[in-house]
């Protein structure tokens, strides 16, 4: 069993202990890894505080190159870091849809390239015979990222590419169910970058609590849940660091009755069920038309029967394992108070019996606002479809949240479609379509689904100050 050991200036650092990584697909540790602490990350801060004066004045043609190398190193190891994903996370190296370890692989180097290329170049404000005017924007020094268990290398990428690509140095904390394939790119960066520049540090939350309390760290990127981005708030007051947090979803979506069940379904299906439903912006609420909702819970739930679910790393698989057992008990959970409150489970409703942590697809129907399967983020292979008849009432329905990651609204009337999606009270809003993100688009959370946005040009500001430069002429 191979051990990963945590990467702290450029070296590799071991702990007294290490702990076990499990394969979800068998319920078996397949890994060790360093159990870090908060002198661990002590040591990875003062190695980036260190390495920043440096690489913040690494010229940016310099900087945009080794992103670029970063992204070649991980098409390089590919095939490697595909099935390191498919063993801690449990997706497919395929996946429905083609939603798997290998887009999760694959992304990360789109991202990691685009990222490279993006610019912040210097805005003149003014420039006359008094006074040229300039505004900067500089790096803030010490990153910290702390990444979640549901895409871990990818969300990884979008956490440190843009971090580095605006000159800052980086000391990152993954998930502790799901470190390997993140340990094993900062173990390749580190062949590329110079040390320091991008450190790592495994282990449990008092890790994660040490970075967002440490007063040399300058910013924090987290992705997870609310409550934990709540406490990373509360931690990294002390300092007033800089947050970018993008927290849970708990996404509608508003079938509209001009559409073909039979047709959108299987879209329906893919943005609700991929990856296990384990997304933050996966479709999540579905509400229907009532004159279209029992033919699209039939077109859903036969979906659901005849999807593939298996160990990710099986030739035809769609659907893995739900990442962990916690999470699996959650999900049961949630169907089982629906079930008792009268609702019908279409498909699924149960845990699959034997090895690993497998829920069987599940579509749930005469549900509504109030239930548990409702009102909470199940992130996990369950849809609950909820009846509808009036359209501005049903926006209100989506709205009535305290989250606002994503919505949708599905139409043959685009126009149509586009002004109820702008009603919605989400950070994205889709048009038939659900979730996707691409690296040049913003993307955030309103409400308590986060603060700030990532990717893009917006997303790489939000790693920088800016300096506001007056140069009087007389």
């Amino acid at each position: 069993m191979q051990t990963y050991d945590m990467i702290i200036n450029g070296k590799s650092v071991k702990a007294a202990e290490t702990f076990g990584v499990v394969n979800p697909a068998t319920g078996t540790v397949f890994a060790e890894v360093q159990a870090g602490d908060e002198q661990h990350v002590n040591q990875a801060v003062a190695a980036a505080r260190a390495a920043f004066p440096a690489w913040s004045r690494t010229p940016d043609g310099e900087r945009k190159r080794l992103m670029h190398e970063l992204a070649a190193a991980i098409e390089a190891n590919m095939p490697e870091l595909m099935e390191l994903v498919t063993k801690e996370t449990g997706k497919p190296l395929g996946g429905l849809n083609g939603v798997g370890s290998g887009m999760e692989v694959g992304g990360s180097i789109a991202w990691a390239h685009v990222t490279a290329e993006l610019d912040l170049p210097v805005e003149v404000i003014q420039d006359n015979d008094d006074a040229r005017i300039e505004v900067h924007r500089k790096p803030l020094g010490v990153v910290g990222s702390i990444t979640p268990w549901n895409w871990p290398l990818m969300i990884a990428i979008w956490h440190v590419i843009p971090a580095m690509r605006a000159g800052n140095t980086v000391v990152m904390k993954p998930a502790s169910v799901t470190p390997v394939a993140t340990v094993r790119f900062v173990e390749l960066a580190n062949a590329i970058l110079p040390p320091g520049v991008l450190n790592i540090v495994t282990g449990n939350s008092r890790v994660g609590n040490a970075i967002a309390s440490h007063p040399d760290i300058n910013k924090i990127v987290f992705t997870g849940s609310t409550p934990t981005g709540k406490s990373i708030m509360q931690n990294a007051a002390g300092n007033l660091k800089r947050l970018t947090l993008e927290l849970g979803g708990n996404d509608a979506g508003i079938v509209l009755p001009d559409v073909d069940p039979k047709v959108v379904a299987p879209r329906l299906f893919g943005v609700g069920f991929h990856n296990n439903g384990q997304t933050c912006a996966c479709l999540k609420r579905l509400y229907v038309h009532e004159s279209l909702y029992e033919e699209m819970c039939a077109e859903l739930a036969r979906i659901a029967r005849e999807t593939v679910v298996g160990d990710g790393l099986a030739e035809g698989t769609q659907l893995g394992p739900v990442q962990n057992k916690s999470q699996m008990n959650y999900v049961q959970e949630l169907v089982d108070d629906a079930r008792a409150k009268g609702a019908r489970i279409l498909s699924g409703g149960k845990v699959r019996p034997g090895a690993g942590f497998f829920y069987e697809p599940t579509v749930v129907a005469d549900v509504c606002d109030g239930m548990r399967i409702v009102d909470e983020e199940q992130f996990g292979p369950v849809l609950p479809v909820i009846k509808y008849s009036d359209i501005d009432e049903v926006i209100a329905r989506a709205n009535n949240s305290e989250n606002g990651l994503g919505g949708s609204i599905w139409s043959n009337d685009k126009a149509k479609a586009a002004e109820l999606a702008l009603r919605l009270e989400c950070g994205t809003a889709w048009v038939n379509e659900h979730g996707a993100v691409q690296p040049d688009a913003p993307f955030g959370g309103v409400k308590q689904s986060g603060i700030g946005v990532e990717f893009g040009r917006y997303g790489l500001e939000e790693y920088t100050s800016i300096q506001t430069l007056k140069i009087m002429k007389n």
